[in-house]
């Protein structure tokens, strides 16, 4: 059993995803962060970073409990624990941990810092603008990419999981447009219409509240 400690942000859809794609059985605890739950020592005992989301699994590769924090680690850990969604390949293996480490270093932290700004009273204009640039730059990227493949790495894996709330939030919350990104727009559209995703941002939003 996975205990889950998550909200529902861009990084906390991650591992509801996953785990809903894989089918590995687990249990979801929310942590609302609005009112600082992630903050609270029992959390921090979980991820000392105090950030969501985090996991318990029951049985580590040792057969105890093992804790784990930070979303791409995690989504390394579950991928390798259930042989899913990262390809043994070598080639293949390389390419989804490309993609998921440039969600977790650039695409993350730049539409997070443009969420931000966007949010901030007073307005900082400069500071909008210049994240918003880099998000379009960003996006940039992942529409040369996917006009390539149909995903980031070829086949459906980690590193879509990954990005999918980032460029979904990016269109929806943060109105930054996508006209001209025809193939981020499809692979959007792609992995919304995922059976499991929909499942798993249902749950979210039913228990995220």
């Amino acid at each position: 059993m996975i205990e889950l400690y998550t909200w529902n942000t861009p990084n906390g859809q991650k591992i509801p995803i996953f785990l809903e794609e894989t089918g590995l059985p687990y249990a979801l605890h929310p942590i609302n962060i609005g009112k600082g739950e992630q903050k609270q020592p029992d959390y921090l005992a979980i991820n000392p970073n105090g950030r969501i989301p985090a996991i318990v699994d029951s049985d580590g590769p040792d057969g105890k409990p093992l804790a784990i924090f930070e979303s791409g680690a995690i989504l390394i850990y579950l991928a390798e624990k259930s042989g899913q969604l990262l390809p043994q390949d070598p080639r293949r293996r390389i390419e989804v941990l490309e993609w998921l480490m440039f969600q977790m270093a650039g695409v993350g932290p730049m539409f997070g810092q443009l969420g931000y700004f966007k949010r901030q009273e007073p307005p900082n204009p400069p500071a909008v603008e210049r994240f918003l640039q880099e998000t379009v730059r960003l996006l940039g990227v992942l529409d040369g990419r996917l006009a390539q493949e149909p995903f980031l790495a070829g086949e459906y894996s980690i590193a879509d999981i990954s990005t999918f709330g980032w460029v979904r939030g990016a269109a929806q919350r943060l109105g930054v447009p996508l006209e001209e990104k025809p193939h981020v727009r499809r692979w959007l559209e792609a992995v919304a219409g995922r059976p499991a995703v929909q499942k798993a941002l249902q749950i979210l939003q039913e228990k995220c509240v």
